[in-house]
Order: C-alpha cells, then structure tokens, then sequence
C-alpha cells in the first residue's frame, strides 16, 4: 500500500451473510452482503448494513463489480451526515486470479453541506487491500 497518500476514506468491511450465487451457461451473479466502519479526516461512521457487493461474471469472464452502501457518521464539522456510496470496478479473469489492490471507480451523494462541493465532483479512485484485520477499501482523490 502506498502510504504517501492518505485516503480520504478508509473502510473496513465485514461480510455479513451468506452470498448469494447464480451460476447459468451466460456467466454468474455473486450478491455479497456487508457493513463496516469508516475512518478518514473528512468523515467517521459506520457501513450500514444494507450495503451489497454485486459482482456479475459475463460470458467473456469479465468481472463487473458493483458495491452500493450509505455511510452514517459524522462529518469533519460535526455534522451528522450520511454519504451514499457506489463503487464499480472491472477485472478480466482471462488473465489469471484477481490481484490485489484491486481498482474502483467511486461514486458519491452526501447530505452534508461542508462536503457537498468536495465529493460531488466525482474525482476519486478506489483500491481494494487485504490487511491483516480484512478488506480495506481506500478511497483517495485524484489529481487534477
């Protein structure tokens, strides 16, 4: 993990259920059930747990993923604030197992009026990581 950048959001996931799995002569669906908690310097909180991972495997054997969650938290001013969350990312399984980090591209809606200009602007990028406590999804800004 490259530790010069900070992430503007670090979320731990914790799988909560069992996934769900379709398998046809198409491809597969995989629905994977989660929660977590958020730490970052704009924003504190919890995944709530109706957050779902979607991964869908086509004939072809890309990988489309497609997690979708609301935060609720606090933001950097205090404010209770919730921040609705899709992250889509894509891997082709033609060229060997997934590694990690893996990439995303995020997608932010949020309630809170000191964030609304930061994270509607939809610059980010996502990078999943295997720590040693679990899944991390880290999300950092990207550079103009």
């Amino acid at each position: 993990m490259d530790v010069s950048r900070t992430p503007v959001f670090d979320i731990k996931i914790d799988i909560t259920g069992e996934t769900v799995h379709l398998k046809t002569e198409n491809g597969q669906v995989d629905m994977i059930p989660f929660r977590g908690t958020v730490k970052g310097p704009l924003f504190e909180g919890i995944v709530e747990p109706c957050g779902v991972d979607t991964q869908v495997v086509n004939a072809a054997k890309v990988r489309h993923m497609s997690a979708r969650y609301m935060l609720t938290g606090k933001d950097h001013e205090g404010r209770d604030t919730h921040i609705y969350v899709e992250n889509n990312g894509w891997f082709d399984e033609r060229t060997g197992p997934m590694t990690m980090p893996f990439h995303t591209v995020p997608t932010f809606y949020t309630d809170s009026p000191a964030l609304i200009p930061y994270l509607h602007r939809n610059q980010f990028e996502g990078e999943g990581h295997m720590l040693e406590d679990g899944l991390h999804i880290l999300f950092f800004q990207v550079e103009p």
